[in-house]
């Protein structure tokens, strides 16, 4: 094989990286800290009190442990790529075909609880006062197209988007403990 058809990847349509680590690093931060340690939380420390920060540190070494045993499944097996593959080799194609239904099903209904928890934060700075339900969907459908429209840019700008996003996230984090200590 020659040189003479190598030249640059941009030229021939290949893939290329355009995120640095710190990108990659916050967007798995940010994406970790989602809608429910904002919303979910807030609700359940209110109600149950402080105690409930011991049943979050059972439940973290619980998904731990899950985390680790999942990291040792793909290392046993490097071919698989998802949930799906999991459950098809090693229990049989009915169970790879529930859980690929089943994780499209949690990742729409994660997706509808995101749009009613910008909804209510909405409700919640304008007063308290309830939109109607032709608000709530153009304010749905706002949010699609801002969220859709983020994800169609390129994957530089993306990535940038997605590290001050995280960045926000963390910040609102700190912020929310040292009040929380303070008062």
């Amino acid at each position: 094989m020659s040189n003479q058809n190598l030249s640059d990847p941009h030229e021939q349509g290949e893939l290329h990286r355009s995120l640095s680590n710190r990108h990659l690093q916050l967007i798995a931060i940010g994406g970790a800290i989602g809608t429910g340690l904002f919303m979910g939380s807030g609700k359940t420390i209110s109600l149950a009190g402080p105690s409930i920060l011991f049943i979050y540190m059972i439940i973290g070494l619980m998904v731990f442990f899950v985390m680790r045993a999942l990291g040792e499944l793909l290392l046993s097996n490097l071919t698989y790529k998802s949930f799906i593959d999991f459950s098809t080799d090693l229990i049989g194609p009915w169970a790879g075909y529930f859980v690929g239904w089943t994780y499209w099903l949690c990742w729409i209904t994660i997706g509808i609880a995101d749009l009613s928890a910008i909804i209510y934060y909405l409700q919640f700075f304008n007063n308290g006062l309830p939109f109607s339900p032709v608000e709530g969907a153009m304010i749905s459908v706002a949010a699609i197209v801002f969220i859709m429209g983020l994800n169609l840019l390129t994957v530089r700008l993306f990535g940038e988007l997605e590290f001050w996003f995280a960045l926000i996230k963390i910040l609102a984090i700190i912020i929310l403990i040292a009040v929380g200590l303070w008062m």
